[in-house]
């Protein structure tokens, strides 16, 4: 499972913005140890948070608890059956990394997501994110 997983890290929600859509909000958070932050569309219809609460985000390249890629199957197909990586988490999304970029110093990066119009901001250290230079890839997120 280790080898599926490129990013795992928990966040304090800071705020919230549900003003432009009916059902999406824009979720921002900082992580425990306060050196990565994020910004997140998600369905809260589907997955309500609020501030102050802690939420835990992994990114992954493989729902399977084995590491092995998805090519193959495809997505869909590798959730039917047998027991995946999203079977613990309580939010998950397919979504593809369309922009990776230097932050404002040489050691902090920030990676931009999209699921299908549901937009992932995060900044961070470089060691924590470089790991996440994958083209498509699963957001999970849980409590």
């Amino acid at each position: 499972m280790s080898d599926a997983v490129k990013f795992d890290e928990t966040f304090s929600i800071t705020s919230i913005n549900s003003e432009k859509y009916d059902r999406v909000s824009r979720v921002y958070g900082t992580s425990t140890d306060s050196q990565t932050t994020f910004s997140l569309d998600i369905n809260h219809e589907l997955f309500p948070l609020s501030v102050g609460e802690n939420v835990t985000i992994c990114l992954a390249d493989t729902l399977s608890l084995d590491g092995t890629k998805d090519d193959v199957k495809g997505w869909r197909a590798v959730a039917q059956g047998d027991s995946t990586l999203a079977d613990m988490y309580e939010y998950v999304c397919h979504g593809k990394v369309y922009k990776f970029e230097d932050g404002g110093n040489e050691s902090t990066v920030k990676m931009y997501a999209s699921f299908g119009g549901l937009l992932l901001y995060v900044e961070g250290p470089s060691r924590k994110l470089t790991s996440c230079r994958i083209d498509n890839f699963y957001m999970l997120c849980k409590r």
